[in-house]
Parts: C-alpha cells; structure tokens; sequence
C-alpha cells in the first residue's frame, strides 16, 4: 500500500520556484507572497496528520500511521493576502519528545492539536503551550487551540466549554474540527495566519508581515480578538498551481 505521506508530497509539495510567483487571475492585484512556518502539536492520535493532509489535498486518511516529522507547502489567501503556508506535521509520541525544542524555535504559530474523545491529549495541551513559551522566551505567541474528531461528538470526553476556557487562558482562539468531515480545517490554519499577522503588528507597529518574530511578546496579551469572529471565512481560500 502506498505511503500516505509520500502521496500527500506528491499533491502537495509544488517546488518552491512554482510557489513564488505572483498569483495572477485568482488574486488580482496581489503581488507579493508571505511565508508563514506553522506547526501542528499535540498527542499521539490526536489527528494532526489528518488535518494537515486535509489541508493540504482535501483529502481524509483513515489509517493511523504514526509521524515523525512531515513538512508541507501550499499557497492560499487569506483576508486578500497571499500566504505560503510552510506546515511541520509533528510526532505527538513521547519518544520523539527530544525533537520538539527545534521546531518550537523555528515555529512561528502552532496549532494545539487535542482529540475531544481523549481527555489525556486535551491536559497535554498545557504542556505543549508552556514548552513553547519557554522555548520562545515569551510570555504569548501565536496559537490556536483545536479540538479535532468533531465527528465523533458522541464519544466526547471534553466540553466545548472546556476548550474555550483553555484557550482563554492561553488569550488565543479556540475551534473544533472535524478531518473527516472536514469541519473548520482551513478555518484553524487560517486562524493561525491571522494571529501571525496580529502579533506581529503589535510588536513591530507596523504593517503585520509572514516573519521576523522577534520582538518581546508581552503586548500580545493585549490584542483585539473581536475582528476575528468577522473575518471567521472571510476572504480566505487556497489556490492549487
């Protein structure tokens, strides 16, 4: 049977010199491509392979094959910019625990990845965030929290509730997902982008650009998140080339 992965990188991995181009009729007006490094953590099973392929070839892959690490291209547009989405798909498993300080440092926005029918992954979650602040020497950063396998709803273990009050904690937005269904996918990744953007014009107090994190977080703390209950599907949209 052949890889996932590998017939994942067959869509998905377009060569970067084809990804760089301006996009033409699709965009308009819209010249110049920002790159955004998202990673997606959490728990062994939780899903996030299945996200990101989703993401990636809208495609759901039912057999659970454990990752060590993939990574994953595609240019979309979201709220009328264009964004090369560089996504790490991560090994949630602990033996693999050694490997998760390197990509934290290069991440510039995670997805906090638990499944609502596990109780376990969702108290993993604190973990990953706290390992990323320290890792990052902030006291925010871009995240979003993700309750995956929506579809299983009848096999819940976690509330809603509880995952927005998480979320609230961390001053980060919180959605549900289904891969299966593919509920909310694009929207999480795009939320991702969205809170890139966001950190970036608090800490540079200028127009929000795809990189260049390097400036201490403690304003983000401080960031308006009412706009993104209007841009929520707005304007956002992948273009395969």
């Amino acid at each position: 049977m052949p890889d996932r992965r590998d017939a994942a990188r067959r869509l998905a991995l377009i060569p970067l010199v084809a990804q760089r181009p301006p996009l033409t009729d699709a965009v308009g007006s819209l010249q110049f491509t920002r790159e955004y490094k998202l990673v997606v953590v959490g728990g062994g099973g939780v899903g996030k392979s299945c996200l990101t392929i989703q993401l990636i070839q809208s495609h759901f892959v039912d057999e659970y094959d454990p990752t060590i690490e993939d990574s994953y291209r595609k240019q979309c547009i979201v709220d009328e910019e264009v964004a090369l989405l560089d996504v790490l798909d991560t090994a949630g498993q602990e033996e693999y625990s050694a490997m998760r300080e390197q990509y934290m440092r290069t991440g510039e926005g995670f997805l906090l990845v638990y499944s609502i029918t596990s109780r376990e992954s969702f108290d993993e979650i604190r973990t990953f965030q706290q390992q990323i602040l320290r890792v990052k020497d902030k006291d925010a950063f871009p995240m979003v929290v993700v309750g995956n396998k929506l579809d299983l709803a009848n096999e819940r273990k976690v509330s809603s509730e509880e995952g927005k009050m998480l979320a609230d904690e961390f001053r980060c937005k919180f959605l549900e997902t289904s891969a299966k269904t593919n509920t909310n996918v694009e929207q999480a990744f795009f939320e991702v982008v969205r809170a890139i953007r966001r950190f970036n014009r608090e800490m540079q107090g200028g127009p929000a650009s795809g990189s260049g994190l390097s400036h201490n977080s403690a304003a983000m703390g401080k960031m308006d998140m009412a706009d993104d209950d209007t841009q929520a599907g707005c304007c956002a949209k992948c273009v395969l080339m």
